[in-house]
């Protein structure tokens, strides 16, 4: 997705319009090449969702041990992002996205042929492994390629994509399943990674030459990580992305149960209510997008994103503790965090890499590792707090959202500024 024109420009008949420069036309290609890359991984976890009873009939596996599958794919993506982005600060990034590509092409074939459940949980582990090489190498590509206000609005894509990638995946799931068997999915998703293999050969040059390079070997390159781990304002800006990932993760796995069970809405209609606060999540983005091109301060952007996240949550709490539950008050509250999250992935990661210039694959498997680890951690919480109310996932989206608030406020300091365009 490409930031909108301004208006004026609009106006302008195609005819007339100069095309871009050569340049500008290789940066879309590029960025439009890394976003796919970026939604990879969100399709291929959420893609097979809709086939889950009919795997664990297929492969006489019970629903945990289906859903351990899953399990197994985020705990890949974060084990791969860690690895993978120091290493290509060392490496280079072109060959490890070409290995990654690869891989993932690989293993879901994999696990589309796959005889049982024990086979298709390590095939989906690595599946996330291979995956992860996307995600992080994209966020570290950008910071390579670009600079100054150029680099949030870049950012903003990615974060934009990684809000629809989600939304789509069982939505096209369920029209494979609907003419096929799931471990057509597979196969798909297989597909999809050829493509993306053949637009990362020919659309994605080298980005970090030679001498840009981590020298020493790998404790060099993985003791990068440890310098990042030690500053202060970094930790800061990836914990409060990391903290706000929790909240959407528990919206994620929660919102069906609440709207579903609780509200008694039809499958169609929950799919209405995702779907409109996730258009939230993208007008966010977009204003960010607009807002950061017009010179204002990322952190001031980020912060105003926590303040909003913060405010949907704690307004949840509040209107189911008031009113009880609430089908407009609770649609209401977590389009108001949704919007919330489109203002804080961008920025986040924006400053994020910005601050991890020094290393930045080791910044991106940081700020992306973390992001899907404290995901995984919430997203069962809501369920395990019961199911008769939507209190606990309110609750558990508002600790999430404080966490946020006090790792802005006590590791990151925005108002010291660091991250901005002018300060890099």
């Amino acid at each position: 997705m490409v930031p909108p024109s301004s208006s004026r420009a609009a106006a302008v008949s195609t005819a007339t319009a100069p095309a871009p420069a050569p340049g500008e036309r290789s940066a879309v290609g590029l960025v439009a090449v890394l976003g796919a890359l970026t939604a990879v991984a969100p399709l291929a976890t959420d893609m097979y969702v809709p086939g889950f009873p009919a795997m664990g009939d297929a492969l006489g596996a019970s629903s945990s041990a289906v859903q351990l599958t899953m399990t197994a794919f985020l705990a890949g993506l974060v084990v791969g992002q860690l690895l993978i982005g120091p290493l290509s600060d060392g490496l280079g990034r072109r060959r490890l996205l070409i290995s990654g590509s690869a891989g993932f092409v690989l293993f879901s074939l994999v696990c589309a042929v796959a005889p049982n459940v024990g086979l298709l949980t390590g095939a989906r582990f690595l599946q996330g492994v291979a995956g992860a090489a996307g995600m992080v190498l994209a966020r570290a590509v950008l910071t390579d390629r670009f600079h100054g206000a150029e680099l949030p609005r870049h950012f903003a894509v990615l974060s934009q994509v990684m809000g629809v990638a989600p939304i789509a995946a069982p939505v096209l799931g369920g029209v494979i399943l609907s003419v096929s068997a799931w471990r057509a999915v597979f196969a798909v998703l297989a597909v999809l990674g050829g493509l993306l293999l053949f637009a990362v050969v020919r659309g994605v040059p080298e980005s970090l030459p030679p001498e840009r390079r981590q020298s020493g070997g790998f404790v060099n390159t993985f003791r990068a990580m440890g310098t990042l781990l030690g500053r202060r304002a970094f930790m800061g800006y990836v914990l409060v992305v990391a903290f706000v990932a929790a909240a959407l993760f528990s919206y994620i796995s929660g919102s069906s149960f609440v709207f579903e069970n609780l509200h008694g809405v039809s499958s169609t209609t929950y799919s209405l209510i995702f779907a409109t606060n996730a258009v939230g999540m993208l007008l966010a983005g977009a204003v960010f997008s607009r807002l950061a091109g017009r010179g204002v301060r990322l952190n001031t952007l980020l912060t105003a994103g926590v303040g909003v996240v913060l405010s949907g949550a704690l307004g949840q709490v509040l209107v189911v503790l008031s009113l009880g539950e609430s089908l407009v008050g609770t649609w209401v509250t977590l389009f108001v965090t949704a919007a919330g999250i489109g203002l804080v992935f961008p920025s986040g990661m924006s400053i994020g890499q910005a601050v991890g210039r020094m290393a930045p694959g080791a910044a991106s498997a940081l700020l992306g590792g973390l992001q899907f680890l404290f995901g995984a951690l919430a997203s069962p919480l809501v369920g395990l707090f019961g199911e008769d109310s939507s209190l606990p996932m309110a609750l558990i989206m508002l600790v999430a959202a404080a966490g946020a608030g006090l790792a802005l406020l006590g590791l990151a300091r925005p108002w010291q500024g660091q991250g901005e365009p002018a300060s890099v």
